[in-house]
């Protein structure tokens, strides 16, 4: 992993020791400013399983979301990712997807965040 935030390290362990997916997030990384709210990984991995199972072409791959696929901390110690779920990446006054996706971004790639979720307009 490349240059990490500590603090923001620490706020992905509280969400995974909390179970709580309601930490709204933005972070800005190579490319790309994504705003929705953070979510614990496994919950995250669920969800995306859950989508990729309802579709007959990426069935298969839902079971890379299991309990058993790989896992998004360092040797199981600190988080190495951020699961973001309702989330949208931010390109001028939009928000894409419309109705919110699912990313996951390294932590190390992460250059600048701010607690909360940003505005758009999607008129």
């Amino acid at each position: 992993m490349s240059n990490h935030d500590d603090l923001l390290v620490s706020i992905a362990e509280k969400v995974e020791s909390e179970r709580s997916n309601q930490m709204p997030l933005t972070v800005v990384v190579p490319g790309a400013v994504i705003t929705g709210r953070l979510a614990p990984e496994a919950v995250w991995k669920a969800r995306v399983a859950e989508v990729l199972r309802d579709s007959e072409r990426l069935k298969p791959f839902a079971e890379l979301f299991g309990p058993s696929g790989e896992d998004g901390r360092h040797g199981g110690g600190r988080p190495t990712h951020l699961h973001l779920h309702v989330a949208r990446i931010l390109q001028g006054s939009y928000g894409l997807p419309d109705t919110g996706g699912m990313y996951r971004v390294a932590i190390g790639e992460v250059s600048g965040w701010t607690l909360g979720e940003l505005s758009y307009s999607d008129e």
